[in-house]
């Protein structure tokens, strides 16, 4: 596949995980934050400019750059990440009538924990 095509699959995809991101504002269920933040990284995959644009933003020399080169996180770190989104999650739960709604958050709430603790590395 060439460059060019794989470089316009990419920036279809970031605008469809906009477009989802917008959705859910709306619907409660469906979370924003992970579809915009896919669409930012697809949108870099895309293009060479916003490439270089986003390596020189503070958000990423601030919160990224290290974990984008080591691929671990000190124990502080995600635990700041964990407990904030599993409070979300787990009002999400108890507020969504629907059970399949209620087993999604659950996978979920199982993979994030799975992706911390095991995919990624505990530095001291």
């Amino acid at each position: 596949m060439s460059n060019k095509i794989k470089r316009a699959i990419y920036i279809v995809l970031a605008f469809i995980c906009v477009g989802l991101g917008a959705i859910g504002v709306v619907l409660p269920v469906l979370p924003t934050t992970p579809f915009l933040l896919l669409a930012v990284v697809l949108f870099e995959r895309g293009s060479d400019r916003f490439h270089q644009w986003f390596m020189t933003t503070n958000l990423y020399k601030k919160h990224l750059e290290e974990f984008v080169r080591t691929k671990s996180m000190t124990l502080k770190k995600k635990l700041t990440i964990l407990l904030p989104v599993s409070a979300i999650l787990i009002l999400v739960f108890f507020t969504v009538p629907s059970p399949h709604a209620k087993i999604a958050i659950v996978v979920a709430f199982i993979l994030k924990y799975y992706y911390f603790f095991f995919r990624i590395r505990t530095i001291k």
